[in-house]
């Protein structure tokens, strides 16, 4: 099982860690919403859960808890930035669908 992460995602949350002053890292992880059933959570991870699984990529770490990774397998992070909007993109290769407004999704 495994996750990856662009430049450009790891350089954004290398950045926020940095302005935040601490931090080890984020936590991505799933949790039951929207019309489809799940949507993504991030959170910072100032200290881990002993349960979570972490990926590193350099300095900049990901941790998943358990229940969210066998959802999040092959999962690529990415940070886009298009005209005045910017954020986190989730190329989840297990999502079968989505609701309308790309809020929620099922696997």
């Amino acid at each position: 099982m495994g996750l990856s992460m662009t430049e450009q995602a790891a350089r954004h949350v290398r950045e926020t860690l940095a302005k935040r002053g601490k931090g080890q890292g984020i936590r991505i992880g799933v949790k039951t919403s929207g019309c489809s059933g799940l949507s993504y959570v991030l959170e910072f991870v100032d200290t881990p859960n002993p349960e979570d699984t972490a990926f590193a990529f350099g300095d900049v770490k990901l941790f998943v808890d358990p229940k969210s990774l066998v959802y999040l397998d092959g999962t690529e992070l990415d940070f886009t930035r298009e005209g005045l909007n910017q954020g986190f993109r989730f190329n989840n290769p297990n999502v079968k669908n989505t609701c309308g407004c790309g809020e929620s999704f099922t696997t």
